[in-house]
């Protein structure tokens, strides 16, 4: 029997793993995750994650720091954010400096294939077993849960639900979620510039969504279009030539002209919230619990101090010699993590409402605040820790 069952080898339920392992190495921890990442290519996939400087440390307790390739590993020392209404160069334009809090970056761009690599690299040179096997159901009991996957049963006195938005450990364990569409889907690819990066996360706040560019190391840049689903509709069916036109005049031709390097993903954007994160021996991470908003680029970060503020609630109760799956265990995590992403989420769906969508007085002072928050040193360096993770309660692994 395991003690700790990780259902989902992603980068979340993959940091769970890593980090029991290393906080609590007397623990049995097993990841259930049919599917393993595919082996890096010179070509940088599409999907990508703005790692903070509190996801940053956290992994690196969780030994996947050195698994990373550090020539894909981009870190980015600056933010600029402007609204359709201003240029981008203006003082109008919100700019965030890691130098303004002395600190070398505001975080890092890394492929999510390659953190999820690392994370289970260092998940099974800590000992961790990993079973290629899917789940398909489970049974709750008073000691124990008997999860049935494609390859027989296993039995663990907790399971961990880190199986994404469809979670089925969630739907098994009888945890309901909240469902509420944006009404906008989100176009990824790399592009190439005709102007550098500089280093620079670029914004762009539009009525009919949200822009962002993420510099690479390889010099190309990342885009996440949050378009509404007219427009993202119509994007999708331009040809590269013609989405490559349409993408220079969205983002104000900040970096010159725009080419694409390889293929657009499109998905819808929802968000989901569990209004429970815990159930009898069976707690959720990450996008089993909740999915937010792309436009702040904290889904992957919230789901990482999810994992690490999980093992560090376990660890604390095995060292007291109590059962890692017991009640009081998971609902200290629940208290802990809801709490945070609530407030989170509240702020994230506040930009998107008001900035992107807008219309009226509120939405003009909310557009106006840009510049106003860009003139006061002290809500900037405010705004920059929040963006590097530093505030709100950090698991000690993050600090």
């Amino acid at each position: 029997m395991f003690d700790v069952l990780i259902v989902g080898g992603g980068p979340v339920g993959a940091c769970a793993g890593a980090l029991l392992r290393v906080t609590a190495p007397a623990l049995h921890v097993a990841i259930l995750e049919p599917h393993t990442p595919p082996p890096a290519t010179a070509e940088a996939d599409a999907r990508v994650v703005a790692l903070s400087r509190a996801s940053e440390r956290l992994l690196r307790r969780a030994g996947a720091w050195t698994q990373l390739a550090a020539g894909r590993l981009c870190p980015y020392e600056r933010m600029r954010i402007w609204h359709e209404s201003v240029a981008p160069d203006s003082d109008a334009a919100l700019v965030f400096d890691a130098a303004d809090v002395g600190e070398p970056n505001l975080g890092y761009i890394l492929e999510n294939r390659l953190l999820q690599g690392a994370l289970l690299a260092a998940f099974a040179q800590a000992g961790g077993h990993i079973e290629a096997a899917a789940l398909t159901g489970l049974a709750i009991g008073a000691g124990s849960v008997v999860v049935t996957t494609s390859h027989g049963a296993l039995e663990a006195r907790l399971v961990v639900g880190a199986d994404g938005a469809h979670s089925a450990v969630r739907t098994g364990a009888g945890l309901t979620v909240t469902h509420t569409p944006y009404g906008q889907s989100a176009i990824v690819a790399t592009v190439a510039t005709q102007l550098p990066h500089q280093a620079t996360a670029w914004q762009r706040f539009m009525k009919s969504g949200t822009l962002a560019f993420l510099p690479l190391a390889s010099g190309d840049s990342s885009i996440v279009w949050s378009a509404d689903d007219p427009l993202a509709a119509d994007l999708g069916a331009m040809n590269d030539a013609d989405f490559g036109r349409a993408l220079e005049q969205a983002s104000d031709r900040v970096l010159g002209g725009t080419r694409l390097v390889g293929a657009r993903v499109t998905f819808p954007l929802n968000k989901l919230a569990a209004p429970r994160y815990v159930a009898e021996r069976v707690a959720l991470i990450g996008d089993a619990a909740h999915v937010v908003h792309p436009l702040a680029g904290q889904g992957v970060n919230l789901g990482l101090l999810d994992a690490a503020a999980l093992a560090q609630e376990i660890a604390a109760a095995v060292a007291a010699r109590e059962d890692p799956g017991a009640a009081r265990v998971l609902r200290a995590y629940e208290r802990w993590r809801k709490s945070e992403v609530a407030a989170i989420a509240a702020a994230i769906d506040a930009f998107d409402r008001l900035l992107a969508h807008g219309e009226g007085p509120l939405a003009r002072l909310a557009q106006r605040g840009l510049s106003l928050v860009n003139r006061s040193q002290e809500l900037r360096r405010f705004f920059i820790r929040r963006a590097l993770g530093l505030s709100g309660e950090l698991p000690m692994s993050a600090r």
